[in-house]
């Protein structure tokens, strides 16, 4: 990985953190955490700012399922900018900027850089179509938790996913075509990961053979930054 794709990182992950943290404390000033934390938004952007800080504190030494966690979080962002656009903003919005700073952060810079850096980022590895449906336990959790105490409360965190502002057989309904649209953006990431790179040698042994005979050259050093 290059030092200027590390740098890019970090300091989205604190221009997250920065926004993330503004609206809290604007949640608590007017009695609302609760439903501040609540929002898709926040948390899949939390998890960006979680994934960064344990990325630069394990770059000596990765785990190999570490690829598969950034996959999935890269797949939560590219959600919340893609149904900000087509399901939540206004359409005279979408070519605004003046819609406050955390705004732009968290539904526009946040997903665009997660995507790019995935398809920028060499694999370094095979994965298996599984995570696919791995990727999906979050949202699934998510759906369920926000009908629950939606039904206890009477409080959701979006219309589409509120039976009160139109009906069940309508929440259902947007709620099946989103889960159809999820499938198929998880599967897109999932194909399209390093998509833009070479993919990256795996480290000798990571696939659990051993390998005898005589080595192979390194390949340019402008082939393996990420």
């Amino acid at each position: 990985m290059s030092v200027a794709a590390r740098t890019t990182r970090v300091l989205v992950a604190l221009a997250v953190l920065a926004a993330l943290v503004t609206d809290a404390v604007e949640s608590v000033q007017v009695g609302l955490l609760a439903q501040n934390v609540s929002y898709f938004t926040n948390q899949s952007t939390l998890m960006f700012v979680v994934l960064v800080t344990a990325g630069s504190a394990l770059v000596p030494r990765r785990p190999p399922w570490r690829e598969d966690v950034r996959g999935a979080v890269v797949f939560y962002l590219a959600m919340t900018g893609i149904i900000y656009a087509l399901v939540i903003a206004p359409p005279q919005e979408l070519l605004r900027w003046d819609i406050g700073w955390t705004g732009i952060v968290l539904h526009r810079l946040a997903p665009v850089v997660a995507v790019a850096d995935w398809l920028l980022t060499p694999r370094t590895r095979a994965a298996s179509p599984r995570r696919i449906l791995l990727w999906q336990l979050y949202p699934l959790a998510f759906l369920v938790l926000t009908w629950a105490r939606g039904a206890v409360t009477g409080w959701y965190p979006y219309d589409f996913l509120d039976p009160t502002v139109s009906s069940w057989p309508q929440v259902l309904l947007t709620t099946a075509v989103m889960l159809l649209s999820f499938l198929v953006v998880a599967s897109l990431l999932h194909l399209g990961g390093g998509l833009l790179r070479a993919r990256a040698p795996a480290p000798p042994g990571a696939d659990g053979s051993v390998h005898s005979g005589p080595e192979r050259s390194t390949p340019p050093a402008s082939r393996l930054r990420g």
